[in-house]
């Protein structure tokens, strides 16, 4: 038996051992495992399945022993991923903090700042949120206007961010502040990190029109921040900034392939009905299977862009592509689980709709935010016309 193979056993053998079966099945909404200082689990097993696998590094099983991780190279990640789908294995922790900072950070953050954050990421200790869009400053995120002026050791912020997913519930925030307001829009840009018991703050929630209040505005006055707090180099914040939206596109192109979710077949099974062993209505039975082939395509195409990258490195341009591909993947999965439940999916409240019904209805309605959150899809167009397909720009006025 080679080193891999053997490596493989262990890993199944520590997963059949330690993973709940609770933790072998779709992961609802609310036992979302995101760590931080306040967080309540409605199933005690998701807490008990991140400390289980942050005690062997296994939350972020690629980054350095150092830091957390489990020191994993390219190949055994893979063996690691592969025997998690085996057992249908809900991921152990989620969040910004092993999605986006925590990459960052490995990257740009000097030797105290990845000592301090990294481990606390790994063991689900620390929530963060993002601080970018500004109600001016979404789209053309570089016309920021969020100020941090230099005061003897700190810097004092002043402005407002909006649509800072999860800051009612985040312990830090990772933000991009304007520190030269004379330099050119992206030269004056640095990437600070704070905490969010830091006075000055206000978090507001945003109620969207699913009912959930995932997105928030929060306000910043006179916020005082360490200046050993700045990533990177000051000005420097927008070469962080765009390395961290190339991470976030990443995990938000990953919902498009392969979600853990209850099937498109067993929707359409209950809803639709059986015939000769299989989804009666051949119509709904063709978009199912087309939507499966998909899927099952797209995760392909992820996993070969993993195993053919080296362990590390960080996402280019490409992550546009997956960025873009699985939000209509996912938006496409929840059109059609609607018109799966036909009139089961016009509840929104009534006793008439069970729990599942309610909750497929206002995911599909959430569902419309991934192509904006992350970079707007046209965005992620545009990124992909000129920086993949290397297509020449229009002529001027066109």
């Amino acid at each position: 038996m080679d080193a891999l193979e053997d490596f493989r056993h262990q890993v199944r053998d520590w997963l059949m051992a330690n993973c709940p079966e609770s933790m072998r099945t779709p992961m609802p909404a609310d036992e979302h495992p995101g760590g931080g200082r306040r967080a309540q689990y409605k199933n005690p097993d998701t807490k008990v399945w991140m400390d289980r696998c942050a005690e062997r590094g296994y939350t972020v099983p690629a980054w350095p022993k150092e830091y957390g991780g489990a020191g994993f190279n390219k190949d055994e990640v893979v063996v690691w991923q592969q025997e998690m789908r085996r057992i249908n294995a809900r991921p152990p922790h989620l969040g910004m903090g092993i999605s986006m900072i925590g990459p960052a950070l490995l990257e740009y953050g000097s030797a105290e700042q990845k000592a301090e954050h990294l481990p606390k990421i790994a063991r689900g200790e620390i929530r963060w949120c993002q601080g970018y869009s500004e109600p001016g400053s979404g789209s053309d995120l570089a016309s920021l206007k969020t100020s941090a002026v230099e005061d003897g050791d700190n810097f004092v912020i002043n402005g407002q961010k909006i649509w800072t997913s999860g800051a009612d519930h985040a312990d830090w925030m990772f933000c991009l502040v304007r520190t030269d307001p004379d330099a050119s829009k992206h030269d004056g840009i640095s990437f600070i990190l704070f905490d969010m018991n830091t006075p000055g703050i206000t978090v507001k929630p945003i109620l969207l029109i699913s009912g959930m209040s995932p997105f928030c505005e929060t306000f910043l006055d006179n916020v005082r921040v360490p200046k050993g707090n700045l990533v990177h180099e000051p000005g420097k914040g927008w070469t962080v900034g765009k390395r961290l939206l190339q991470y976030e596109r990443s995990s938000i192109g990953g919902i498009g392939g392969g979600q853990k979710t209850k099937s498109l077949e067993a929707f359409a099974l209950e809803y639709v009905g059986r015939e000769m062993g299989k989804v009666a209505d051949p119509v709904i039975r063709q978009q199912v299977l087309k939507h499966r082939m998909n899927d099952r395509a797209f995760a392909l195409t992820s996993r070969r862009q993993v195993q053919e990258s080296a362990t590390g490195n960080a996402p280019a341009a490409l992550s546009s592509m997956f960025k873009y591909y699985g939000t209509e993947q996912n938006k496409g999965k929840y059109e059609l689980l609607l018109t799966i439940m036909g009139t089961r999916s016009l509840g929104w409240s009534a006793d008439a709709f069970n729990a599942e019904e309610l909750s497929t209805t206002r995911a599909w309605l959430r569902s419309k935010a991934n192509s904006i959150e992350g970079g707007t899809s046209e965005v992620q167009l545009n990124i992909i016309a000129k920086r993949i397909l290397e297509l020449p720009d229009g002529p001027a006025g066109q």
